[in-house]
């Protein structure tokens, strides 16, 4: 059953709706962040915006605040679900080492059956030319891959990242070249809809006042849910103002948290600053590259490259291991061969005695050296068939490990064809 590149994805991400959303592995923080945004509107829909419907003239321009609530609302979950639900701009992994020469390390030996050949290892960096300056990256012996410039392996999601800016738990996604622009207007956008519920919080606790010339504690006695939207926003807007603010100065210096917090734009030259306004050009209006993973593509199976194991054998490297199988199929050989032999041994005597046998029924021997030849030509063949079962039962010297195992068992069969020949002349 063929298998679709999201199901068989190596990286720690999730995929629903058959790899059309890619989330990061910390996903089921989500929802808590949507009900982070969506609670506090909801409050603020009811028990404020309500009650400012017709405070002002025209008499239902007070609808407008809880419109503008409910749209920005709508507005910043959508923003979210953009930042935590696309690619982020991950680099396909590859599935063998580039074509590139490795160095051979003799100190990290790896095993291969019973030998050992040195460590095949890549070099850990190289220069690239990046805006006229030469840049130094990285080799991802994860992703098998050198990285981009810019480019980082998250440890949650287990990616190379291009443009690699932060992994964020709150959106549960990494944050990077494809989703940067997106993550920063959610952030923004959350920063103005906190300023926007503590703005018309405290202006529905000044309307209280000025209705029965309340003081300011006995309004927020009437009104307790807009005293706590108020603290609620007040906290929230130290982590979200703050991080807008941040991300402000990093767009305008063209630097990612990643190269802020390891101070890679302290001392040196930037090279990739080209002034504020391009920078934030460079943010907003830059098209975003489509995606270079096809999630719901069918995997395409890969024909195995040799190894450098294979690549030595075919060169005439060590071949032990097939030399060893040789040799246990010609001791087989052997094995045969002199069960042969000694089967022809058996007939020759058993012919030999028979012929002695009729000899002596028929007539005493008159010649005594005609006995004698025929006795000393039996005693060769059987003094040549044992010298020939003994070369091959004898182990072959190092320098013959290249004979075939079928070299063998044709000498073998030679010798055989030979005893019988000598028999046959015997008693023509």
């Amino acid at each position: 059953m063929e298998k679709r590149v999201y199901e068989v994805w190596k990286g720690s991400n999730k995929f629903f709706l058959g790899g059309r959303l890619i989330f990061g592995p910390d996903a089921r923080s989500l929802p808590v962040t949507l009900l982070l945004i969506s609670v506090p509107s909801i409050i603020f829909c009811i028990f404020v915006a309500r009650h400012l419907r017709h405070r002002f003239s025209p008499y239902n321009a007070g609808y407008a605040i809880m419109v503008v609530a409910v749209v920005f609302t709508i507005y910043v979950l959508i923003i979210l679900f953009l930042t935590s639900a696309r690619d982020p701009g991950i680099i396909p992994r590859n599935s063998r080492p580039p074509e590139e020469e490795p160095h051979h390390d003799s100190s990290v030996p790896a095993q291969a059956g019973n030998r050992h050949t040195p460590g095949r290892q890549f070099p850990r960096t190289k220069e690239v030319m990046v805006n006229g300056m030469q840049v130094r990256v990285k080799y991802c012996s994860t992703c098998m891959l050198y990285r981009p410039p810019r480019c980082s392996h998250c440890s949650i999601c287990n990616n190379c990242v291009e443009r690699f800016d932060h992994h964020c738990p709150w959106v549960g996604q990494c944050i990077g070249l494809r989703n940067y622009r997106f993550f920063f207007m959610f952030v923004s956008s959350t920063t103005l809809l906190c300023i926007y519920v503590f703005s018309m919080s405290a202006l529905y606790i000044k309307v209280l006042m000025d209705d029965n010339h309340r003081t300011v504690w006995e309004a927020m006695k009437e009104s307790p849910p807009s005293v706590v939207l108020m603290a609620y926003c007040f906290i929230a807007l130290w982590f979200v103002g703050g991080l807008t603010g941040f991300h402000l100065y990093l767009i305008g210096t063209n630097q990612t948290t990643y190269e802020n917090f390891r101070h890679r734009a302290d001392n040196r030259i930037n090279i990739f600053d080209r002034g504020c306004p391009s920078n934030f050009d460079e943010i907003f209006c830059t098209k975003l590259n489509p995606s270079k993973n096809n999630f719901r593509a069918l995997v395409q199976e890969e024909v195995p490259r040799p190894t450098e194991e294979a690549k030595a054998e075919d060169v005439g490297g060590d071949t032990h291991p097939k030399i060893e199988v040789d040799l246990e199929n010609c001791q087989d050989l052997l094995k045969i061969s002199e069960q042969h032999n000694i089967e022809e041994g058996i007939d020759l005597s058993k012919i030999s005695q028979r012929q002695n046998d009729e000899e002596n029924d028929s007539r005493e021997s008159t010649d005594p050296l005609r006995s004698t030849l025929e006795a000393d030509s039996i005693m060769g063949i059987n003094h040549r068939a044992s010298v020939n079962m003994t070369m091959i039962r004898s182990d072959p010297e190092p320098s013959s490990y290249g004979n075939s195992s079928s070299e063998i068992a044709a000498d073998s069969h030679t010798n055989s064809r030979v005893i019988i020949k000598e028999a046959g002349r015997l008693f023509e």
